[in-house]
């Protein structure tokens, strides 16, 4: 009789115990699905839920490979925009409880709406899938995508016909390109690698491997000093430009209240780095040196003259001639020439 009442003393606490725990972790959940959209900034702290913390020996947040007891939002840990991480909640029994979150930092200051006014129109063929633009003196340099189609060439802005091109393998997807000094550098997709070209000829010259950290090629640019990319994430990446297989540094990119991934084509100029975001109209102006959306275009009405499949034909290119800057898109007849109010 004695053990039949033990057991069954046993049995209720256990299921007290589960039940608890469960309620811990769903009033976790809770707070953390509450305040996804609100998000974070650097130096906030995490006040989270009574129930969860008058029933925790300690907290500590998990990034994997990473793990902090600390409830502040430190760049050290975090980043901007997305952050996946599992909080760990040791219970004072000793016994461990484990809740997956995603915490959203944003960047403390609003981005300022840029407005602008096209003062130029100049053609564009609207067979090339433009994934790579660039303008030096009065040359485009232009790197075109999709299997089969893919290359690099350049021509004159108000012309569309080619002064030198070079045609990639059938297996190589083109993407983002720069100038640095007399060469060129390309992206490629999925391919795990960029290739080097003489910019006069646009000969092929040499290719480079990815550094591990970029899963693909999206976009390109030079700050003068580091290649400066994009892989389709939240991430911009700083590569050597004397070995673009090494990583200098990276940064990852959010608005005031926003988080951007699939940043694509890029462009620096005079101390800021220009992004187009694949599949919406719009270029982000971000500070390269944290990340932080500091501006933001709207090019809805631009698009709109352009886009028929919003798959494809899609706003992704940029360039500044002087203080204006030039804008085009994937299969775009058009290259627009606008001027920054």
């Amino acid at each position: 009789m004695k053990i039949r009442l033990f057991l069954a003393l046993f049995a209720f606490g256990f299921l007290v115990s589960c039940n608890k725990d469960k309620e811990i972790l769903n009033t976790l959940n809770d707070y953390n699905i509450s305040r996804e959209a609100a998000g974070y900034h650097f130096g906030d702290t995490l006040k989270l839920p009574q129930d969860v913390t008058n029933n925790a020996e300690s907290i500590s947040i998990s990034f994997g490979d990473r793990e902090t007891s600390s409830l502040v939002v430190d760049p050290q840990f975090f980043t901007l925009g997305e952050n996946a991480v599992t909080f760990v909640i040791k219970k004072k029994n000793g016994e461990s409880l484990t809740q997956d979150a995603t915490i959203n930092v944003f960047a403390k200051s609003p981005e300022a709406v840029l407005n602008y006014e096209v003062v130029q129109e100049y053609p564009h063929d609207p067979k090339n899938f433009v994934q790579g633009f660039q303008l030096e003196g009065n040359i485009i340099y232009e790197s075109d995508g999709q299997l089969g189609e893919s290359r690099i060439l350049k021509y004159t802005l108000g012309s569309t016909t080619p002064i030198a091109e070079t045609r990639q393998p059938e297996d190589v997807f083109s993407e983002g390109c720069t100038i640095v000094g007399d060469k060129v550098y390309q992206l490629t997709w999925q391919n795990k690698k960029g290739f080097v070209y003489d910019k006069n000829t646009l000969k092929l010259l040499n290719e480079f491997p990815y550094p591990n950290v970029m899963g693909e090629g999206w976009g390109l640019t030079y700050d003068g000093k580091n290649l400066i990319a994009s892989d389709g994430t939240k991430n911009i990446y700083f590569l050597s430009v004397s070995d673009p297989s090494k990583l200098v540094r990276y940064i990852a990119i959010a608005g005031n209240t926003e988080a951007y991934d699939q940043i694509n084509e890029l462009e620096y100029h005079n101390g800021f780095i220009y992004a187009n975001v694949w599949q919406k109209p719009v270029i982000l102006k971000i500070n390269p040196a944290n990340g932080e959306v500091v501006g933001k275009f709207d090019f809805t009405a631009l698009a709109k003259e352009n886009t028929k499949d919003e798959t494809n034909d899609v706003l992704n290119g940029i360039a500044f001639k002087g203080e204006n800057m030039l804008v085009t898109g994937k299969l775009w007849s058009k290259i627009y020439e606008v001027k920054i109010k």
